[in-house]
């Protein structure tokens, strides 16, 4: 046999086992959290907007005065 051969031979057998030695690590990484409804972001939920920290003058829509949809009676 050539030598040719050999290396591909070898490398095709290493190629086989790194493969497999891949697919049982992802697989039990997998299996572990299955069932428990999570999904996997870490950290506490908040579901509170943030604060923002607005420059002088300036407001949200939602803070700005409203007005009155009556008019003011006028005096004659």
């Amino acid at each position: 046999m050539s030598s040719l051969f050999i290396n591909l031979l070898l490398a095709g057998f290493a190629y086989v086992i790194v493969i497999y030695f891949v697919s049982m690590m992802t697989k039990n990484s997998l299996n572990k959290g299955k069932n428990k409804g999570d999904d996997r972001d870490g950290g506490v939920e908040n579901l509170n907007p943030p604060k923002i920290d607005l420059p002088p003058g300036v407001i949200w829509p939602s803070d700005s005065p409203t007005r009155s949809k009556k008019p003011e009676p006028v005096d004659y």
